[in-house]
């Protein structure tokens, strides 16, 4: 007996977990990099090829009908066997040219790659370069990116990654701030002063915490989840921030409070596939910038 079949386009099938993933219409068409009338198109064309009502669309919200739910999983791993097979032929290309994607925090996507791009352009002339700057961390089993620079070990299944560097992170502020407020002496004096706070203020309250400094959440006057609006904020006198090192460069008038301590190591992994560390071009990307961010800061 011949198993039936249901023809239907990998793309609408694509918009469709992009859809249910998102749980709108919109916010799909945001991640997928297309119009929500081209995306929702998509869907419906999906589901007349397959004969089914996947979602009940009302409100902002759209919900899976008991069909949409079921076949849900079936298309997850087909979505999962197709990034396999990409990821296997993508690790087989021996040519050292393509595009390979870079992703990064925004401070090192805009402070410490660019030379390193630039080594490259001039190392392989016909590879194509993509950098993508985030804060959150790249799927790279969806092929979000080729090679991910990770402050985090990372622990999903299929990854490679190297230790690259450990490197020390400290109190920093501006000269103009301390001298308006008077340089802290000992953690005790760190309450009495305005913090920066990196991506909520409640999560670095709990940090500082963790390490005996009691800072009063009012004294938290601005957040930012941004690296580089963060240490421009540092740099500007809104109060004292937590910086590696290597984000303070001379000239820039900001200086280290308490210079002795170190409030936390902050470690840079260098991630990629395992499918795709044996494809030249990704193998020379991971390499170079392995040997240039090893020579930078304390190793481990």
């Amino acid at each position: 007996m011949k198993a039936p079949t249901a023809a239907f386009d990998w793309n609408q099938a694509r918009a469709f977990l992009a859809a249910a993933d998102e749980g709108s219409l919109s916010a799909a068409a945001r991640r997928m990099g297309q119009t929500q009338p081209t995306l929702g198109r998509q869907v419906t064309a999906l589901e007349e090829a397959l004969g089914v009502t996947l979602m009940e669309r009302g409100g902002r919200r759209m919900q899976l009908t008991e069909a949409g739910r079921e076949l849900l999983p079936h298309l997850r791993a087909m979505e999962q066997s197709a990034g396999q097979v990409a990821l296997v032929a993508a690790g087989q290309a021996q040519g050292v040219s393509g595009r390979v994607t870079i992703s990064a925090s925004d401070m090192v996507a805009t402070r410490v790659l660019p030379p390193i791009v630039a080594q490259l352009a001039r190392r392989a002339p016909e590879l194509q370069i993509s950098v993508l700057s985030s804060n959150t961390l790249s799927d790279l089993t969806r092929r979000e990116a080729d090679i991910a620079l990770r402050h985090v070990r990372p622990s999903e299944p299929g990854l490679i990654a190297r230790l690259l560097s450990e490197e020390p992170a400290k109190f920093w502020a501006s000269t103009a701030y301390l001298e308006r407020t008077g340089r802290p002496a000992a953690l005790a004096e760190l309450g009495q002063h305005d913090w920066v706070g990196h991506t909520d203020g409640p999560t670095m309250l709990r940090y500082l915490a963790e390490k005996g400094i009691e800072v009063p959440p009012e004294r938290v006057r601005t957040v930012a989840d941004n690296g580089l609006g963060y240490r421009e904020l540092v740099r500007l006198g809104l109060g004292i921030g937590i910086l590696p090192e290597s984000d303070v460069r001379p000239g820039e008038g900001i200086e280290p409070v308490l210079p002795e301590f170190t409030f936390m190591t902050v470690p840079t992994w260098i991630v990629t596939h395992g499918e795709l560390h044996t494809a030249r071009r990704i193998r020379l990307v991971f390499d170079v910038i392995a040997e240039a961010l090893s020579m930078r800061g304390p190793k481990p």
